[in-house]
This record gives structure tokens, C-alpha cells and sequence, in this order.
């Protein structure tokens, strides 16, 4: 019976090319190793290498092999990473959000309706959760639209609305509402792993400048001594920002979402969180 161990030797030859020189990759005797090609020979059936003076090589037989050990080494290697993403999914449930705000919400009642399991969590490219969510790298994602896919459900739960926080004696405070293109071209204070937010306002303001901070304290203090506008949203605005400050309504269709949590069909213990959340969410 083939020896995956055996077959990883095979194709470390094949990219090493002498023996000598897999033998030292490997940290292998060459002896090892040329009793390994042998019993590879014997258990093939046929010959797969090219014997010469203090030379070995690969024959066209010997090359088809590699190719083959090759495709089952990963096969073996994928067959080793659904087994423990299937352990792991039995102890542990991965939501993927694009954003934070969402998570605040959403981790304590999983946590509440899963007591038994670990909640954890971390931000994700949008194009990503859909196809992590599909394949089972995670078990639940969060995008800020719905989507419509035969395999997956799709449960709208929460609104985030984006306002910008301006000085009182701004040039554009006095405005009921903004845009992100009427932003554009002033500098901003942002904070750090804020999902897909940070894309929509470098994309939406690309003249604008961003002092990025990933320490909340730092954060404050710059946003309650500097004059730089910075962002905050329904589900994240303090109604105790710094004084002498304004928050404004940004109109931008993308700048204001209803966030979807997102599962494999078949999932109603998701559902149900999802729905419950969306009724709290509309009764608060």
C-alpha cells in the first residue's frame, strides 16, 4: 500500500532533482531515501526512475507519479483540514462580519442560544464571507446586503446609519444631512479594523486624508482635541462626544445598511437568533 510519507519523499525528489540533495531537505540518510525510491518502484509495479552511475532520474512512468502523489498528498491535506474544521464547528461557531458593530449584538446571542460552544469572531472581506460561509469555513456571516443563494439563508437583523461628528463651527455643520463627496477633500480622523466602513470612505473620499488609530484612548483624546471630523453611526455614537461637536446624518445609500446575517440553509437555530434580534432591534 502507498506510504504518504514515502510519496512526499518522491516529490521532494522531483523538485530537489538528486538525492543527495533531497536527503539534506529532508533531513534524511540518502540511504533512507534510496531504499524509499526502491519500495515506491515495488509497490508502482514498474520502474520509475532512470538508473545511472551515482544517478538517479526520473523516467516519463516516474514523472506521472510525481504528478499523482502529488494531487493525493493535497488530497490528503484537504481530507486532514474538513476533519478538523468539522471538529472544530462541533465546539466552536466562527462568524466572519464586515464589520464590528454588527458583532456586538450578535456574539452574546450565540453565545445565549449556544452555551455549550465557543463564539468567536473576526472581520472579513466582504467577497470572502459569502464563499467561506458556502464552503463551511465559517458558520455564520454578516454583510450589509442581502444575497440570493441557492445554499445559504439570509436574515436581515440590524441598521448601522453613518453620521460625521464636526466641529460646531465647521463649514459644513450647519448642514441637516451630508455626503461623502461633500466630505471629500477634508482630512479625517478614522479608527483602525472598522470592516468595510474604511473602504467606503477612502473610495467615496479620495482627497481626503485619514490619521488611522488603533488605540481606542488615542482615539478619544484626538477626537476630543483635535478639530478633525471623525465617524460614528447609531449603533457606536456616544450621546456624550466632546462637547462643542455635531453630528450630521451621511446620506449615501451605502453609508446607511441593514446588516444580514448569513448561514447554511437548514440552520433554524440561526434563524431564530436572527429574528429574534431583528424584533429587539425594532422594538429598542
Amino acid at each position: 500500500m502507498l506510504n504518504l510519507y514515502e510519496l512526499e519523499q518522491l516529490t521532494a525528489f522531483a523538485r530537489c532533482g538528486t538525492l543527495s540533495k533531497t536527503a539534506e531537505a529532508l533531513h534524511l540518510s540518502q540511504p533512507t531515501l534510496t531504499r524509499t525510491m526502491r519500495h515506491l518502484e515495488e509497490e508502482f509495479g514498474v520502474p520509475l526512475f532512470v538508473h545511472g552511475k551515482n544517478r538517479l532520474a526520473l523516467n516519463e512512468t516516474g514523472k506521472k507519479a510525481v504528478e499523482c502523489a502529488a494531487a493525493l498528498l493535497a488530497d490528503a491535506a484537504d481530507t486532514v483540514r474538513q476533519v478538523r474544521q468539522f471538529d472544530q464547528s462541533l465546539r466552536t461557531i466562527l462568524v466572519e462580519s464586515c464589520a464590528p458593530a454588527p458583532l456586538w449584538s450578535l456574539l452574546p446571542a450565540l453565545s445565549e442560544q449556544f452555551p455549550d460552544k465557543t463564539i468567536s469572531s473576526r472581520l472579513t472581506d466582504i467577497p470572502a464571507i459569502l464563499r467561506r460561509v458556502k464552503d463551511g469555513s465559517c458558520e455564520v456571516g454578516i454583510l450589509p446586503s442581502p444575497v440570493e443563494e441557492d445554499a445559504v439563508e439570509c436574515v436581515p437583523f440590524i441598521r448601522e446609519e453613518l453620521s460625521v461628528c464636526l466641529p460646531s463651527d465647521h463649514v459644513l455643520a450647519d448642514r441637516s444631512a451630508l455626503t461623502l463627496e461633500l466630505l471629500n477633500g477634508f482630512n479625517c480622523l478614522l479608527k483602525s479594523d472598522i470592516g468595510f466602513w474604511s473602504d467606503l470612505c477612502r473610495e467615496k473620499m479620495p482627497a481626503s486624508r485619514f490619521l488611522v488609530q488603533t488605540d481606542d484612548f488615542a482615539f478619544e483624546e484626538l477626537a476630543r482635541t483635535s478639530t478633525l471630523p471623525f465617524f460614528v453611526t447609531n449603533l457606536s455614537v456616544d450621546t456624550d462626544f466632546p462637547s462643542g461637536r455635531v453630528a450630521v446624518p451621511i446620506t449615501d445609500p451605502e453609508a446607511n445598511v441593514t446588516f444580514h446575517m448569513v448561514f447554511q440553509k437548514g440552520r433554524q437555530d440561526y434563524r431564530k437568533v436572527a429574528e429574534r434580534l431583528a424584533r429587539s432591534n425594532r422594538n429598542g
